[in-house]
């Protein structure tokens, strides 16, 4: 199914009967990504998986767009589609967008689930400043030398740039310069909704000790940590993951 919000044509799939939960998938992923979660809880709740502008099979926005951004672009969603409050699970991206939600249209989110969530700055070390030097550098001298013919340039980035910046492409490459520097840390404390976090002990993406700060700033949460889990932990042990989220949720299933 599609429906147009804001110029956009949003992609999304719905089944399932009950309580509504909302699923919002991490960078890069789409529908498909969030399925090991969507396929076990239709059977007890009413379901929406959307593919997020520029993902899947949702068109791309005409402009680059923020966290905050797609935020108010899913709360006009849900509005349209005719939700009033939902329980929500964010992955990674879609965590950041859960973060906002929660925090700025309280009215709309009940229980919010972030899994392996974006939101906070990491901690840079000296090396990773230096890379982004040496990468600016290089990109500097590349286009004294070859100008801005597009494809040569694309070449560069795949080469030199970070493995999701180097997928990215045009306006998608633009947002996820934007997002990846929003910094929602203050907007933990303004959480109101029960929170479940999952985190993969092993996340390198987004480190387990994001978790811990989210744990300790959002007051009415708790953290279920996964062992040895990636920063695709809800894939890593899915029997852990739906045990936990079928405990949270408890209340709102039909079981």
């Amino acid at each position: 199914m599609k429906i147009n919000i804001d110029g956009i044509n949003i992609n999304y799939i719905q089944e399932g009967k009950g309580y509504d939960i909302i699923l919002l998938h991490g960078w890069g992923g789409s529908i498909e990504t969030m399925n090991p979660i969507y396929i076990h809880l239709k059977n007890f709740a009413k379901v929406t998986s959307i593919d997020l502008p520029g993902f899947g099979n949702s068109s791309k926005p005409e402009n680059s767009l923020n966290s905050f951004e797609y935020s108010e672009i899913i709360h006009k969603f849900i509005k349209a589609v005719g939700i009033e409050k939902a329980n929500f699970i964010g992955h990674s991206h879609g965590g950041r967008i859960g973060i906002i939600l929660a925090a700025e249209y309280p009215e709309v989110v009940n229980k919010l689930v972030l899994v392996d969530s974006a939101g906070i700055i990491p901690k840079r070390k000296m090396n990773y400043y230096l890379k982004v030097y040496w990468f600016k550098l290089l990109k500097r001298i590349y286009l004294l030398f070859n100008g801005n013919d597009k494809s040569k340039l694309e070449k560069f980035y795949k080469k030199y740039g970070s493995t999701d910046y180097s997928q990215a492409e045009g306006i998608m490459r633009e947002t996820m310069v934007k997002v990846v520097n929003d910094n929602l840390e203050p907007l933990l404390e303004k959480i109101k909704a029960p929170t479940l976090l999952i985190w993969g002990e092993e996340d390198e993406e987004t480190p387990l000790y994001m978790g811990k700060i989210m744990e300790e700033k959002i007051k009415d949460s708790g953290l279920v940590t996964i062992e040895k889990g990636s920063h695709y932990s809800y894939i890593d042990d899915i029997v852990k993951f739906r045990a936990a989220i079928k405990y949270f949720f408890k209340e709102e299933l039909t079981v």
